[in-house]
Formats: structure tokens, C-alpha cells, sequence
């Protein structure tokens, strides 16, 4: 039923599709259909960064930019959300088109830009939600604010987050904001984490709680940054690391009549280079610090490859989109 679904959501332009997917599944929500969707396998309860995953399959952010979606899509069947990226101010994001499906590759081009609501009008939404699962939300820096004082931006989100959300991600590594790669290189990444870590361990005496945060990195990293990015991530025991962003990369792509737009390739173009990436870090980081693995996963082989490389966790976005929500299920029962 999804494949023909499917076929007629591809009919119209990327983002106008994922528009009205997202509304569909919000009146589906209230009409109490989606309750009929079976519920996913469950494990024995894992802990992983202090939180309790029912299930290790999660969906990546970008699908829910600003957290308007998070009760739909809690009922197919994830064991943990996350929602943006998130900045300090609104942002309209870069002009469009800014998505294109590249559907013989099975692959998603987008330029977004981090369009979003901003951190308050989220985090009402966040408010809203009757979700009690594990929710993290994704962070950046707005496209106008200098990369010299990019942390300022990542901790007025940090601090209003805090308090609302299970775990943070620091978002450094998306090709769609001007320098904001930039970020990943020694002194730019030691200063980031240092001050971060320093508000972490504030908050959790004012809360009383322990909200981790992860570092979500860029696939087209040299094994040279990589070592670096480990060596910081120890040094100040970050919580986890996701692997990877999307790739500048068009190799794999580039018989593809979009292989000329600029933007991040995710898809199953970006399964090996994530794996390696994955397979990497695992060996680097010796176990010390959680991977979550994303980038790629359209099967359950796919899913299975990232686990057996050293991830903890994964999470899906373009399999989402391409497969439908049966591929949560399947990879819940796989995954374990």
C-alpha cells in the first residue's frame, strides 16, 4: 500500500510532498487511525547515555523541524524522536527548491538551511506534545550570526532546551549553513565543547537532572579530523556521537541529473561512507563513548551493517521516506 501511496506523493515537487505527508499523518492522528498501525517489537529496556530506549531505532532530525509532528510520529513506532535543527531566532532558511528526490538512486538532495520556527515557538510545541518518550532536539547556529560567536548561539538553545528534552544535540557538521563546518576543525570544536560541557554540569545541579548531549558529525571528514573530533569527545566525556550528517560528496551520484545542486546527499549513497566513518570512531573510541548510526539505512541488513560497525543506537530518515514506516518495524525486530 505505501509503494502506490508512494507513487502518488512523488508526483509532486519534494517538499510540497513532505508537506502534505505531515498533515496527513496529523489528521490521521486525531481521526485515531494511526492506532491501528501494529505496535513495533520491543526489547528488554537499554540503557544508553543514562536513558532507557524501548527500542534502538530512531528517527533522525529534519523530519520534524519544528516539533509539530511528535505525537503522529510517535505511534509508528520509534524508540526515541528528535526533532529540528533548532536556532535562537526564526529563520526562513535558503530560497527554493531546496530538495530534490533523486528516486532511481534512492537518494535526497536538500539545501534547507536550517528554516525553523525558533527555539521558543519550539519548544511550546515540545510543550504540547503528549510524547513521553526519549525526545532530543537538534541545534545550530543562525546563517547571520559570525562563526566567532557560533557558541553564544548553541548555548542560549542549550539553556532553554535543558529542561524539556531528554538528550541535545550540537549540530555541527550540516553543508547548508555558510562555515558552519567550520566548527568541526581543533580550536572552533575544543572551545564548543569545553563551554557546553561547563553549562551541562551547571543545569544539572539547578534541575537536578542529567540531560545528555551529543556531537553530530560530518561524513566527509578526514581520518586526520576524526582523530581530532575523538580526542575532544574523551577529553571532555562527551555523551555520544552521531554518525554522520549528509555529504558534499556526488560521486556516487553523479550521473544524477541533480548531481550540480548544492546541498547535503543523504540516502543509500551515503550508507558506505557513514560505516566507515561508524566503523572508525568505534575503533578510536574503544567503547567510551555511545555511537548513534545514521546515514544510509533503507533495509534491515542496512540497519544490522551499522550495529555490527560499532553503533549503539540508529536512527532514519530517507529509509523513512522511500520504504514507509514498515521499515521501523522490521528493523525493531532486527535490531536488538
Amino acid at each position: 500500500m505505501y509503494f502506490i501511496f508512494r507513487h502518488f506523493l512523488f508526483l509532486f515537487e519534494p517538499e510540497f510532498s513532505h508537506y502534505l505527508v505531515m498533515k496527513g499523518l496529523k489528521i490521521a492522528n486525531f481521526l485515531g487511525l494511526l492506532y491501528f498501525i501494529p505496535n513495533s517489537s520491543r526489547i528488554k529496556p537499554k540503557t544508553i547515555m543514562g536513558l532507557k530506549f524501548t527500542n534502538l531505532i530512531g528517527l533522525a532530525a529534519g523530519l520534524d523541524k519544528n516539533a509539530e509532528y511528535i505525537d503522529c510520529l510517535a505511534k509508528l513506532g520509534f524508540g526515541f524522536i528528535e526533532v529540528g535543527t533548532v536556532t535562537p531566532r526564526p529563520q526562513l532558511g535558503n530560497p527554493k527548491p531546496r530538495l530534490f528526490r533523486l528516486t532511481p538512486e534512492e537518494g535526497i538532495i536538500n539545501r534547507f538551511g536550517f528554516n525553523n520556527i525558533g527555539i521558543h515557538q519550539v519548544l511550546k510545541n515540545i510543550k504540547k506534545s503528549k510524547y513521553k518518550g526519549i525526545l532530543g532536539i537538534n541545534i545550530g547556529k543562525n546563517f547571520d550570526t559570525p562563526i566567532q560567536n557560533a557558541v553564544d548561539d548553541y548555548l542560549i538553545c542549550f539553556r532553554e532546551a535543558y529542561p524539556f528534552v531528554s538528550y541535545i544535540t550540537i549540530n555541527v557538521s550540516s553543508p547548508n549553513t555558510k562555515n558552519l563546518r567550520k566548527l568541526q576543525e581543533e580550536d572552533f570544536l575544543e572551545d564548543l565543547l569545553s563551554k557546553i560541557k561547563q553549562e551541562q554540569n551547571i543545569l544539572s545541579k539547578i534541575y537536578k537532572k542529567y540531560v545528555p548531549f551529543v556531537l553530530k558529525i560530518s561524513p566527509d571528514n578526514s581520518h586526520v579530523q576524526l582523530d581530532c573530533i575523538c580526542k575532544l569527545l574523551i577529553k571532555y566525556e562527551i555523551d555520544g556521537v552521531i554518525a554522520t550528517n549528509t555529504s558534499i560528496s556526488r560521486k556516487e551520484v553523479k550521473e544524477s541529473s541533480y548531481a550540480k545542486e548544492i546541498g547535503g546527499l543523504s540516502g543509500r549513497q551515503l550508507k558506505e561512507k557513514s560505516s566507515i566513518t561508524i566503523k572508525y570512531l568505534s575503533k578510536k573510541l574503544q567503547g567510551s563513548i555511545p555511537i548513534i548510526g545514521v546515514g544510509g539505512i533503507l533495509s534491515v541488513e542496512d540497519g544490522i551493517e551499522k550495529i555490527d560497525n560499532g553503533a549503539e543506537l540508529i536512527q532514519i530518515y530517507s529509509g523513512l521516506i522511500f520504504k514507509g514506516y514498515r521499515l521501523v518495524h522490521e528493523l525493531c525486530s532486527a535490531v536488538k
